[in-house]
């Protein structure tokens, strides 16, 4: 008799035997998960991902059609991955000289969303809450709570945990219109007030 799995894979999908795959997990068309990767319960995998030896999903992550997470990435709890943004994990590579030991690594925060077709090139962290617009390209650092566009990527604002930009007053609070949570921004950072 085989054994059940706590996940759902489409028969077009592929999971190599060393992969940990969470209980609720649902893996779409075309998609390959390699040994070593680690995919968080109740995520999301599109069409056409491929998640590389030693990535790492927390809970409830969503990655949506055509991305590939390369060895590096390290993804927090319910993070969003737009359509086809795209990752790196070698800073300056080339097809004659094997990198494999320069791996930089790439850390989404809790909540962050990266938006459709933006690029993220390896060794700088998001921060947790933070949204990276469309077709941004990030080449540093990401605050968290950091609303940031362009290419290179640029701040333009402050997002709050529900993805809503904030609105600052002249104390330097602000509320999410969505969850009437409340943020202050001091010192060059977003903070939720408790």
């Amino acid at each position: 008799m085989m054994e059940e799995k706590a996940y759902f894979a489409h028969e077009t999908a592929v999971i190599d035997e060393g992969a940990c795959v969470g209980a609720g997990t649902k893996v779409w068309h075309f998609s390959h998960l390699m040994p070593g990767c680690q995919v968080g319960p109740g995520c999301n995998i599109g069409q056409n991902v491929v998640i590389s030896p030693e990535v790492i999903l927390g809970r409830n992550v969503k990655v949506q059609n055509n991305v590939s997470l390369y060895t590096g990435v390290i993804c927090e709890d319910d993070v969003f991955l737009g359509p086809s943004c795209v990752f790196t994990n070698v800073i300056n590579p080339r097809s004659a000289f094997v990198r494999r030991d320069q791996y930089r690594a790439t850390r989404i925060g809790k909540g962050a969303t990266i938006g459709a077709n933006a690029t993220l090139v390896c060794g700088h962290d998001i921060g947790a809450y933070a949204f990276v617009g469309a077709g941004t390209v990030v080449v540093d650092e990401v605050p968290p709570h950091a609303l940031v566009v362009g290419n290179p990527a640029r701040q333009i604002g402050w997002v709050s945990r529900a993805g809503h930009r904030l609105e600052f007053n002249e104390k330097g609070l602000a509320l999410c219109p969505e969850t009437g949570e409340t943020y202050c921004l001091q010192d060059g950072r977003v903070y939720q007030v408790e």
